[in-house]
């Protein structure tokens, strides 16, 4: 085995990333009619976007059909090999080919070629070579063809792969830009990640309700909401009258002003010193909506009430950090 220093590790790397940056940007010249025509197959989809691929460009046609569907466009990846065992029965007469082959003669793609045909479907293809059988049996074909692979043998699928990676984010963005494709779109198809979190998690889905909020009737004696706010744990209380309505809220901070102050908590009347314009939002409210109240108005705890100001619940900012909203 050879030792090379650092510098020629470094010097190797960085020529692979300047073949593959000048893969990716020859493409540019060929975002044509022919990209558009093949935007718009894909977006006229009635059923699904079927990705197929062999070898490494099955792995770029796994990615590029996570993306397509993670952004508006339904699709899914089919190997080509069970294809021809059973797997073509997933194909629709409603569903469009979209098929990956550098060569273009990727052998178990085109033995179900006469399949797909018969279908009478719509197929795309990203080859690098326009010539070759695939992409003369294509619909429309996208050139995807590069110089050189950043392999030095010019073995490893390399740069024909980023190239074959990078126009399917390019068919991807399209797409969604044409189909109005929002953030909360994007949650949807992500609930489990931060992005879902933050543009689907409401206040409705973390607050404090019933025996889990803390309150207290108007003409409660301080030690007695006191008591209220030790058992909740919110460093604070609601102060409510016999209908449910929201009047004020106490806090830590006030119960420090009041014993200041010389208060008797046993004597005084929660009324006298709660807090009365304190902070309310509704339970609809985006969870990070709420976080930024929170932080903007440097609170700990926020209240919900409905449209007659009946107080719903409550929440405090560690119930929206542990929901993993930050």
């Amino acid at each position: 085995m050879k030792h090379h220093p650092n510098e020629k590790f470094c010097e190797l790397g960085i020529a692979v990333i300047k073949t593959e940056a000048e893969a990716i940007a020859s493409l540019a010249d060929r975002i044509d009619n022919q990209f558009a025509d093949a935007c718009r197959t894909l977006l006229s989809c009635q059923g699904r976007i079927i990705v197929l691929g062999m070898g490494k460009s099955g792995h770029i046609g796994n990615k590029i059909a996570a993306t397509l569907a993670s952004t508006g466009s339904p699709a899914f990846f089919v190997h080509p090999g069970e294809a021809s065992h059973g797997d073509f029965g997933m194909i629709t007469e409603k569903d469009v080919i979209l098929a990956l082959s550098n060569s273009g003669e990727t052998s178990e793609i085109l033995l179900i070629l006469p399949l797909i045909k018969r279908l009478g479907i719509p197929l795309i293809t990203l080859t690098g070579k326009h010539n070759s059988t695939l992409a003369q049996a294509a619909d429309i074909n996208l050139d995807v063809s590069v110089s050189k692979e950043a392999c030095p043998l010019g073995l490893a699928p390399t740069s024909s792969t980023t190239a074959m990676l990078a126009m399917g984010d390019a068919l991807a963005i399209a797409l969604l830009e044409v189909r109005g494709f929002t953030a909360e779109d994007f949650a949807f198809a992500h609930p489990g990640g931060n992005l879902g979190r933050r543009l689907l998690l409401r206040i409705e889905d973390i607050m404090r309700t019933d025996d889990a909020m803390p309150r207290v009737l108007t003409g409660t004696a301080v030690s007695n909401a006191l008591m209220e706010m030790t058992q909740k744990g919110m460093g604070m209380t609601t102060i409510i009258n016999p209908n449910g309505k929201l009047l004020g809220v106490f806090t830590d901070g006030d119960l420090r002003r009041a014993i200041d102050n010389g208060i008797d908590i046993h004597k005084t009347i929660i009324d006298t010193i709660m807090y009365t314009h304190c902070k309310t939002i509704t339970a609809h409210m985006l969870a990070a909506e709420a976080l930024h109240i929170m932080e903007t108005f440097k609170i700990t705890s926020l209240l919900i009430v409905d449209n007659d100001h009946i107080l719903q619940g409550a929440v405090h900012l560690h119930d929206i950090l542990r929901a993993g909203v930050a």
